[in-house]
């Protein structure tokens, strides 16, 4: 990318941010946007444990594999006044198409490779909320992985986060096959080839 496209999208998104209520490079002055450290994984779970109930959330294992062995598809939002995890999204790299359940099980599916992203998780603790950056964490994820090449991301999420979701760009595919803690899951995709 361009340092003036870079310039101009950086821009963009402020405006974006203005228009919804925030101060103009709010988010970037309070987060720094970057890969998880691979000894952050503890927090990350932790994290994980709060936004997700019992039945939905990654087991510490699953979260700390995930940090250690695929940091460059696990990005987060540090809280710069803490130094703290405020938030996160985590995936594995792959050729396939379609989601499956062993990918939250098995960092060993990656391929660093892949041309598909399946999104993990996307976290970001309840103080931090209603401010725009779990659509901030998603919208750099998204240009990221479209520089790097990739050709869809993939997630599954309740039926009450299909809306969330359109509004980041997916398209709802239907049900998905997942069955990740007994519930009913949609399967959404989002095409990183302009294709949106």
């Amino acid at each position: 990318m361009t340092e003036k496209k870079a310039v101009v999208e950086a821009a963009q998104r402020e405006e974006a941010m203005n228009k919804r209520g925030f101060p103009a490079g709010s988010l970037h002055e309070r987060f720094e946007f970057r890969n998880i450290f691979p000894e952050e994984g503890k927090q990350a779970a932790e994290i994980e444990n709060i936004c997700f109930p019992p039945n939905e959330a990654c087991s510490e294992r699953m979260i700390c594999e995930r940090a250690a062995k695929v940091s460059e598809l696990f990005f987060t939002a540090v809280d710069k006044s803490t130094g703290k995890i405020a938030g996160f999204l985590n995936g594995i790299a792959t050729d396939e198409q379609s989601f499956r359940d062993e990918f939250f099980k098995d960092a060993g599916l990656h391929n660093p490779k892949g041309r598909n992203v399946m999104l993990l998780g996307l976290d970001v603790l309840p103080q931090y909320r209603g401010q725009g950056l779990a659509r901030e964490i998603m919208h750099q994820y998204l240009h990221r992985e479209r520089e790097n090449g990739r050709y869809m991301l993939v997630l599954t999420c309740l039926e009450e986060k299909v809306q969330m979701y359109q509004k980041m760009g997916f398209d709802d595919q239907g049900i998905s096959n997942s069955t990740w803690g007994g519930e009913q899951w949609h399967e959404m995709s989002h095409m990183l080839d302009g294709r949106q």
